[in-house]
């Protein structure tokens, strides 16, 4: 069976959750394609009719277990994932947001295979999805002076 997400008519809107504690960082491992074993922000796609803000907070709790608010957006990314014949398999629009955790423990769920809080000094030992570092890196730069 085809996942409903691969080869879309259009962009799927996604959120992405950027959640500091002091250095660290909390990341989920993919559980699922696309991207499987692959580290990445808690996140996914956006249901219609549904906000940006409550799409966030309901992903980062349906993956993390945790209750966050929104603060700010830190990045728009697009990740496109060709095919072997370079046809694009997945295509995403995802709006990455600076989060706060206001209630729960993190525990894996939804898609999530893994999650657990990651010291920026670790982040290169990780399988980091591709240009999740340097959101992380914007991410850390901007708390520090916001």
């Amino acid at each position: 069976m085809t996942d409903s997400r691969s080869y879309p008519a259009r962009p799927v809107l996604g959120v992405g959750a950027l959640i500091l504690n002091g250095g660290s960082i909390l990341l989920v491992e993919r559980g699922k394609e696309p991207l499987k074993g692959y580290w990445s922000l808690p996140g996914g796609a956006v249901e219609t009719g549904e906000s940006l803000e409550t799409a966030l907070m309901r992903e980062v709790r349906e993956e993390t277990g945790m209750v966050v608010v929104v603060k700010r957006l830190v990045e728009v990314f697009e990740r496109i994932i060709e095919d072997i014949n370079g046809r694009a398999k997945y295509h995403y629009v995802l709006l990455d947001y600076l989060c706060e955790v206001t209630d729960g423990a993190e525990r894996a769920g939804d898609d999530a295979s893994d999650v657990r809080w990651i010291a920026r000094q670790d982040l290169d030992t990780y399988r980091l999805t591709s240009g999740t570092l340097p959101v992380i890196e914007k991410a850390f730069r901007e708390s520090l002076v916001g």
